[in-house]
């Protein structure tokens, strides 16, 4: 993922960090019916469907596949949230903690 579309390695782990803690089987339920899944959140209304109020499948998944430690269809999908309209800034947690940080004291 390093440097898919401009975003370094560090910046993903950040995101990933703060969106789920790193828990490949985080949920959170937003207050629009919608649902984040996975390591990086993904939300059901826009990217992956799971029988709620999902507008779209853009990933063209389920929402459970973003919820194993095989984290292949899960970063799928992020480049694909990436490739969107709104780019990194999708996820909140990247313009709030990572967005013109530092991220180079970031260790794997």
């Amino acid at each position: 993922m390093d440097g898919h579309r401009g975003i370094s390695l560090a910046g993903w782990v950040c995101l990933t960090q703060h969106e789920s803690g790193f828990n490949t089987r985080a949920t959170n339920r937003n207050r629009d019916g919608s649902t984040d899944y996975g390591i990086f959140q993904i939300n059901s209304r826009w990217w992956c469907r799971d029988g709620g109020v999902s507008r779209s499948n853009g990933c063209g998944i389920n929402c459970s596949q973003l919820l194993t430690d095989d984290v292949t269809t899960a970063i799928t999908c992020a480049k694909r949230v990436v490739r969107g309209p709104n780019g990194i800034r999708a996820w909140v947690a990247w313009t709030t903690h990572c967005q013109n940080r530092d991220l180079s004291g970031c260790r794997l």
